[in-house]
């Protein structure tokens, strides 16, 4: 390995994680590249709390690679993993996939319409392609290839040689309870089941019958599910005897040649740390408890002449507007569900910027807003050289990678902004380019190519996520009514309004409009500043905000209105306020 300074950026969790990792790596296998790992398993949607699994260690792979070290990050497809249940919400499933319970998640049928080969691949297709936006470089190792073309078959025979000593490890743990904790939040099944990160959390730890312990679970030969018992097993020869309770069938196999099981979690899972050489890699929160995955692998790892690895233990990844995505989809979000509605960027940037055992939350309600107008802050200080270092280095590992820069929106105009044109104009591209032209008169937009892929989320967010009844209809005929009841002080603020629109039609000349009004109909300065005011001015500002609000659209809220009134034109602004 090159000898490179440390990183610039020291003052963040990942250049500090990627000093310990190189550190050990020099350690344990110096001249070879750094190994980290990840593993998930596509036993349904893999969701944004699996994506912490793989972008913990893909920011400190990428660090070490911007020091000019090798390194892999290898993920694991668990696809070898038991079909454990029918997951709900997933779409082209039905209660008849319950009869695939028990088989290798590779030999269960994909949803219907999928074009992939099996249930593994199709969730696996999905996660993938995330992974690509996201700039993520990995190694992608299938559990499935791997067990059925031998390559553990000396690790398995091994395990099943040395089964008595890993017995009696699992043994220390299985009376044991964890001590009761108070949960960081309400988690939800899918979260719980992710809790572990790699492999099935919730499988048992091997067979122990009248035969004895065995740490190796075969496949059935007949039904091709893991129901089965290991009823006896020769070391000398490798012939193991199982008998399967889900059809009856049962056959003796030379271990030594056969190719259709698998160690079991607790076992499997060390055995890959030591056989892929993984220095570091995280687990989930749960692994805190005793007989935990993690914990007991660290003691099974030495049977495999292996180390366990280092790494942290992760948060949960809450959402916010968890609830309505819940009852409509049975699920928590994907990776691929974030990045319709938000760039690759500010989706690296909210996992890059927390510690990993400080949990955060990816919006999809109106939070993703503020979101937006955070990062977008971020980058203008990063531009200027104001940014704080801590900052600087989370936004330098969301906009870019070892490999170089993302792809980004060349023009970025405020999300709230296109959110806002995005669901005035529902749809018609040529009205909303006309509005964003018109923002800024001094540099007007030519193509709608210039605020993408950004304006193309912020379109889909109001489309799959603001309610129905939140989103902005403008009215085709003035309030009549309305304006016939309005007292000579309201009168007064809307032809102050109409009086300025056309000096003013600009976004930054229709904000100034709009607050300045009220300011003047009190006697003060349109440029007064809030400290030069008296509270009761924000009143005014609000009554008259309403106003505006309910003659055009209907509602006492709505978007921004200097965005509301560019949207609606200027001419139609006139006839709707009663000109």
């Amino acid at each position: 390995m090159p000898i490179v300074a440390q990183s610039t950026e020291t003052t963040d969790w990942v250049s500090r994680f990627a000093d310990e990792v190189i550190e050990e790596s020099e350690r344990r296998a110096p001249g070879k590249p750094v190994v980290v790992a990840s593993g998930l398993s596509p036993s349904g949607p893999i969701h944004l709390g699996n994506l912490r699994e793989v972008m913990t260690p893909h920011l400190v792979a990428d660090e070490i690679r911007r020091r000019g070290y090798q390194v892999r990050h290898l993920i694991s497809w668990d696809d070898y993993d038991r079909y454990r249940k029918v997951p709900a919400g997933v779409t082209g499933i039905d209660e008849t996939w319950a009869e695939h319970i028990g088989k290798p998640l590779t030999s269960v049928p994909a949803p219907k319409g999928s074009p992939y080969p099996n249930w593994a691949e199709h969730f696996k297709a999905a996660m993938i392609e995330s992974l690509g936006e996201l700039g993520v470089e990995f190694d992608g190792i299938s559990q499935t290839e791997q067990y059925t073309s031998g390559a553990y078959r000396e690790q398995i025979l091994h395990a099943m040689r040395h089964r008595n000593e890993i017995d009696a490890i699992l043994d220390q743990y299985r009376t044991k309870k964890a001590p009761a904790k108070k949960s960081q939040k309400p988690v939800d099944e899918a979260e719980l089941e992710a809790a572990e990160g790699s492999g099935a959390a919730t499988e048992d730890d091997g067979s122990s019958g009248s035969a004895g312990y065995f740490p190796y679970k075969p496949y059935c030969g007949n039904c091709e599910k893991d129901f089965t018992t290991v009823t006896s097993y020769d070391d000398d020869s490798t012939e193991l005897t199982y008998a399967c309770t889900a059809c009856g069938f049962s056959e003796t196999v030379r271990l030594d040649e056969f190719n259709r099981g698998k160690l079991v979690w607790k076992v499997d899972w060390p055995m890959r740390w030591a056989y892929e050489g993984v220095v570091f890699e995280p687990s989930g929160v749960d692994h805190s408890s005793p007989g935990s995955s993690y914990q007991v692998g660290g003691q099974i790892v030495g049977i495999f002449g292996g180390k366990q690895p280092i790494g942290p233990m992760y948060a949960f990844v809450g959402i916010s507007g968890m609830a309505k995505m819940s009852s409509s989809r049975g699920g928590v979000p994907t990776p691929a569900d974030a990045l319709k509605i938000m760039e690759p960027q500010l989706l690296r940037w909210l996992y890059a910027r927390r510690k990993p055992n400080q949990s955060f939350k990816v919006a999809f309600d109106q939070e993703i807003q503020r979101l937006y107008d955070e990062w977008d802050r971020l980058e203008a200080k990063v531009a200027d050289g104001t940014a704080l270092p801590a900052d600087r280095a989370a936004h330098s590992r969301a906009v870019r990678t070892a490999r170089g820069e993302l792809p980004s929106t060349p023009r970025k105009l405020p999300y709230r902004t296109l959110a806002s044109v995005a669901d005035i104009t529902a749809g018609h591209e040529d009205q909303a380019l006309r509005i964003l032209s018109e923002l800024d008169p001094s540099r007007p937009l030519t193509s709608l190519d210039e605020v993408r892929p950004r304006y193309d989320k912020a379109e889909a967010w109001i489309n799959t996520h603001v309610p129905a009844d939140q989103r902005t209809i403008v009215r085709d005929e003035p309030d009549a009514e309305l304006l016939k009841s309005l007292d000579e002080r309201s009168r007064e603020s809307i032809r102050l309004l109409l009086d300025g629109l056309a000096e003013h039609w600009s976004l930054d000349g229709l904000t100034h409009l709009v607050y300045g009004v009220p300011k003047v109909q009190a006697g003060f300065s349109a440029d007064a500043t809030p400290k030069e005011l008296p509270p009761e001015i924000k009143t005014a500002q609000r009554a008259f905000f309403a106003l505006l609000y309910q003659l055009l659209v209907g509602r006492d809220t709505g978007p921004r209105l200097p965005t509301l009134l560019l949207a609606v034109g200027q001419e139609k602004v006139r006839y709707l306020l009663g000109e």
